[in-house]
């Protein structure tokens, strides 16, 4: 099994940055704008990629104190056997952010394209949540 991890510092502080992480269904409005189209459906967030890639993700976990959310790949276009992820905001000192994102997925080909959409997707979370301003990329996994 492949796994992904990214970590980076945002220059905001945890409380905004998790306050926009948790809202599962809103990665398109504030989380990457620009990056993803996101809807719920029942369970399950459907996200539709800049190059029509689309993914169907329930929500495993969303954990207030640990400030943790994790979601699983349950159908779509990517075609993985396995395909489970996290994100977690953690206080930095002078109210900066510590944004960790591990992503575990099967088969290892899939391994490359998914760390090319966490390098892109990190780039305009940092961006959107730094400045607040709109990011577009073309990344999909």
């Amino acid at each position: 099994m492949a796994s992904i991890h990214k970590e980076f510092t945002i220059d905001a502080d945890p409380e905004s940055v998790w306050a926009v992480v948790r809202d599962y269904g809103a990665v398109h409005h504030s989380l990457a704008p620009g990056f993803a189209e996101t809807h719920i459906t029942s369970d399950t967030r459907v996200v539709t990629f800049a190059d029509g890639t689309i993914v169907h993700e329930r929500l495993v976990d969303l954990d207030e104190e640990t400030r943790r959310v994790a979601y699983t790949v349950v159908g779509g276009s990517l075609h993985a056997s396995h395909h489970h992820a996290s994100m977690q905001v953690l206080a930095e000192p002078g109210g900066r952010t510590r944004f960790i994102w591990h992503t575990d997925v099967l088969p290892d080909a899939l391994a490359a394209p998914i760390r090319e959409f966490v390098e892109h997707g990190s780039a305009a979370i940092r961006q959107a949540l730094e400045s607040g301003t709109p990011t577009r990329t073309h990344a999909a996994p």
